[in-house]
C-alpha cells in the first residue's frame, strides 16, 4: 500500500469532535497534521504505554476558552481497542524508577488529606503508584486499559487493577478518599466525563490527583512542534487555566498546582529521544552504556505539571 492510500485509509477512520470544555465547535490550527506518517494497521504499536509516535493529527485550540485538541481524531472505540492489546516490557522496565518518584507525590499527598484510606488509580499502567501506596498503608485499588500491563501490576505488587477503564468499573458513590490519574487525562476522549466519574467516587471532600504535560509550560514553548509530549497519543493539551477551568466546572476546587519532577534511567530517557535528536540521542546512549551509566535514574521536567483539587458538593452546568 503506498502512501497515498496509506494516508487515505487512515483520514477516513477520523471523527470531528467539539471542545470538551466549552463545546464550542470554532477553532483555530496550531499545527497541521502529518496523515502521511499515519500507521492504522498497527494502532496497538502507536498506544502503548510507552508509545512516542511524534503527533501526526491535527491540533486545534478552541475559540472560545482555549483548550488544545486533536480534531478529527480517531473514534474512542479504536483509541480504547488500541490501549487494551500488546504488550509493553519497555514501559515496565523502569518500574524501579517511577516506584521513587511515586513515593515522593505520595508523601505530598498525605501531608493533604488526614489519614491514609481507600485510594484508586485510573490508568495505573504498570502500577508502581499502588504498589508504593500499598506499602505505606493505603487500600488501594485500580484500573487500566492494557489487559497485559494490569496483569503484570497485579502480579507484581498482588494489588486488585480491573482491566478496563473507570466506567467500566461500576463503582459505588462516595467510596474513596482519593482518586488519583498519571499522565492519563490527556489520553481520553472524554476528560469531562472521567473527571464525573471522579467527582462521584469521592467522598466528600476527597482529594483528586492530576498530573499532565503542560502545553504551555515554558519548555513546550520553546521546543514548539519538537516538544516531547506532542505524541498521537495525546488527545488533548492542557494549560494550567483550561485544566482550572475543567476541574472547576467538574465540581473541584483546586487546592494547589506545581511543576511535576520525575525521574527515569539515563539509558531510557536517550533511547526515547532518539525521535527528536535521532544520532545524537544514539551516540549518547552508546556513550552511556560504555560507561555503565544507562541505570543512573535522572530526575526530569519537561513541562509536567501536578494538580491536587477537592470534591465540591455541587458540580456547575
Amino acid at each position: 500500500m503506498n502512501i497515498r492510500d496509506v494516508t487515505s485509509r487512515y483520514e477516513s477512520m477520523l471523527e470531528l469532535v467539539q471542545c470538551n470544555l466549552c463545546g464550542a465547535a470554532e477553532y483555530e490550527i496550531v499545527y497541521p497534521p502529518r496523515y502521511e506518517l499515519a500507521r492504522p494497521d498497527n494502532l496497538a504499536e502507536t498506544f502503548r504505554s510507552s508509545g512516542d509516535e511524534i503527533l501526526i493529527d491535527r491540533l486545534v485550540r478552541c475559540s472560545k476558552c482555549g483548550l488544545q485538541y486533536l480534531n478529527p481524531r480517531l473514534p474512542p472505540g479504536i483509541v480504547l481497542e488500541g490501549y487494551s492489546e500488546g504488550k509493553d516490557e519497555t514501559f515496565v522496565s523502569q518500574v524501579a524508577a517511577r516506584e521513587r518518584t511515586f513515593v515522593k507525590a505520595l508523601k505530598k499527598i498525605e501531608k493533604i488529606v488526614s489519614a491514609k484510606g481507600r485510594i484508586l488509580d485510573v490508568g495505573t499502567a504498570s502500577g508502581a503508584f499502588l504498589g508504593m501506596a500499598k506499602q505505606r498503608g493505603w487500600d488501594v485499588m485500580g484500573c487500566e486499559p492494557n489487559r497485559w500491563m494490569a496483569d503484570w501490576a497485579s502480579r507484581r505488587y498482588g494489588i486488585t487493577v480491573v482491566p478496563g477503564i473507570l466506567s467500566d468499573m461500576r463503582l459505588p458513590a462516595d467510596s474513596f478518599d482519593v482518586v488519583t490519574l498519571w499522565d492519563v487525562l490527556e489520553h481520553t476522549p472524554d476528560p469531562q466525563a472521567v473527571l464525573a466519574d471522579c467527582h462521584r467516587i469521592l467522598k466528600p471532600g476527597g482529594l483528586l490527583v492530576v498530573n499532565y504535560p503542560d502545553i504551555h509550560s515554558s519548555v513546550a514553548r520553546l521546543m514548539g512542534r519538537n516538544w516531547v509530549f506532542l505524541l498521537s497519543v495525546h488527545l488533548y493539551y492542557f494549560t494550567r487555566a483550561t485544566m482550572q477551568a475543567l476541574l472547576n466546572k467538574s465540581g473541584f476546587c483546586v487546592d494547589n498546582i506545581e511543576n511535576y519532577w520525575q525521574s527515569l534511567e539515563l539509558g531510557y530517557i536517550l533511547f526515547r529521544m532518539q525521535h527528536y535528536v535521532g544520532g545524537l540521542a544514539r551516540l549518547g546512549e552508546r556513550m552511556v552504556m560504555g560507561l555503565k551509566l544507562e541505570h543512573a535514574n535522572i530526575p526530569y521536567w519537561m513541562g509536567q505539571v501536578m494538580v491536587t483539587a477537592k470534591k465540591r458538593a455541587e458540580v456547575q452546568s
